[in-house]
């Protein structure tokens, strides 16, 4: 948050203490801390060029609870961008009927683009592999309401190559001390190289490991992503890491008792639906916490 306007576009612009603060204001949404006028005058426009459920609507739920109004673009279709209109373009004129944007784009850096012409803030939403800053805040919410952000082991798995979320947090949890990032991911789907040199420059310390079962007794977080199955062009592969790779309580049994399951969601068969029950299983919270957060980044970058 660099400019005279306040954006939201990355975790890497943003010093711990900007972090906490969002992550304070977003406990205070959370605990029901708020009259529902605070931005009563105040218009979002959401723009979405890529399909999303939970992002949106939760973006738009944090908006009418602050008693704002939503101008939706709908579909893409149906749009001047059908007709070859520029980003720049469709930016700066909605810029003219909206007091903030939130963008999800699948072009990486489109965010950053659309800050420069835009002449209201914007949000991103998530913008190709890159940044998804409203999920990482969400994540690190969740994290800290069942522990300290310091001194813990944080097992990410499954495509940690293209999964903008996993790349997001972790960014983010560099900010804080002594995190020990596990990463478990098939082979040719794990960070990618620039990110691993980022993270370790930053003095993250990195284990690599071959299968969740030997680093499960070890964490207090597991992150779990989807396998996107258009990533192996072999099937049987596919086959193969899905069952190696899927959380079940039978795996659980030799976790920590107080250690916690995340996934950014959607899943689609990586955790055993039995697990859904279990104490650990935190990721129907965390979908839950989208809103108090959001709330705190549109308070935050709409209020004077």
């Amino acid at each position: 948050m660099t400019h005279d306007q306040k954006n939201i576009l990355s975790v890497r612009d943003m010093d711990r203490e900007e972090i906490d603060a969002l992550l304070t204001a977003a406990a205070k949404f959370d605990q029901h801390e708020f009259t529902g006028h605070e931005l009563d005058d105040k218009i979002l426009a959401v723009l979405f060029f890529e399909p999303s459920t939970r992002t949106r609507m939760s973006f738009s739920s944090a908006m009418m609870r602050l008693g704002g109004k939503i101008l939706n673009l709908g579909s893409v279709e149906a749009s001047s961008i059908a007709k070859g209109e520029t980003l720049s373009d469709t930016i700066r004129v909605i810029s003219g009927y909206a007091d903030a944007i939130v963008l999800r784009h699948p072009k990486e850096g489109a965010a950053r683009l659309a800050s420069e012409v835009a002449s209201v803030p914007v949000i991103n939403g998530g913008d190709g592999a890159g940044q998804h800053p409203s999920q990482t805040l969400l994540d690190l919410f969740t994290i800290r309401k069942s522990m300290q952000l310091e001194n813990i082991d944080v097992g990410l798995q499954g495509d940690l190559r293209y999964g903008r979320t996993v790349h997001s947090l972790a960014d983010a949890l560099t900010k804080y001390n002594n995190i020990r990032l596990h990463t478990i991911a098939p082979e040719g789907l794990d960070l990618p190289n620039h990110l691993k040199q980022d993270l370790t420059d930053a003095g993250m310390e990195i284990i690599v490991h071959e299968s969740i079962e030997e680093t499960i007794p070890e964490l207090d977080v597991l992150y779990v992503t989807r396998l996107q199955r258009e990533r192996f062009p072999d099937p049987a592969a596919f086959a193969s890491f899905a069952a190696t790779y899927r959380i079940t309580p039978e795996l659980l049994e030799r976790a920590k008792p107080s250690m916690i399951v995340l996934h950014p969601l959607p899943r689609v068969d990586e955790i055993d639906p039995a697990v859904d029950s279990l104490p650990c299983a935190k990721y129907f919270q965390q979908a839950h916490y989208g809103v108090p957060v959001r709330m705190a980044m549109l308070h935050e970058v709409m209020s004077p």
